[in-house]
């Protein structure tokens, strides 16, 4: 069964966007190879996006590096909305459960990882107990305000424990 991850690269005050879900900032810091990056997308079979995320900011808008991964991700993608547009583009499902989303999206990426993009999706997925794994890139930025890594005011704590042999900020989710 396909492995659920939360990646995002976050500002070092933990940011993921700046306000209004401004992503304009990023783009200085997409400097290059990442080999942990490189060993993710190998394994990526299908993204679980939020509507916001679907819909909103790409720090590569009108590049040949825009969309997931810099552009390089061509596979399935699920899109987590209670709005679906009339039509969805190609390789895309709409899905307006959160259960329903997350069982597409496993079947999709099959024994590969569904990789969640969205800090509302991933808060979601923790919640209800559905989430394996956290992997976090740190750009050296201070945003001061925009959309939180995760925000889960009144939430429980939830624990996790380093992957042996993965970088520095990749979790499982105990």
């Amino acid at each position: 069964m396909a492995t659920l991850l939360y990646s995002a690269t976050a500002s070092l005050d933990g940011f993921i966007a700046g306000p209004g879900g401004d992503m304009s900032w990023l783009t200085e810091h997409l400097t290059g190879p990442d080999p942990t990056v490189e060993r993710l997308l190998d394994r990526v079979g299908a993204l679980l996006v939020g509507a916001r995320t679907f819909g909103g900011d790409d720090p590569n808008r009108g590049t040949d590096r825009e969309g997931a991964f810099g552009g390089r991700y061509h596979g399935p993608v699920v899109v987590l909305t209670h709005r679906p547009a009339a039509q969805a583009p190609p390789g895309v499902t709409f899905a307006g459960d959160l259960h329903d989303a997350v069982a597409r999206a496993r079947a999709a990426a099959g024994d590969g990882y569904v990789n969640v993009l969205g800090a509302d999706v991933a808060r979601q997925c923790i919640e209800a107990g559905l989430l394996d794994e956290v992997l976090l890139f740190f750009a050296p930025v201070l945003l001061g305000d925009g959309v939180r890594v995760l925000d889960h005011p009144g939430g429980t704590q939830v624990r996790l424990e380093p992957l042996p042999g993965e970088t520095a900020h990749w979790y499982r989710v105990r």
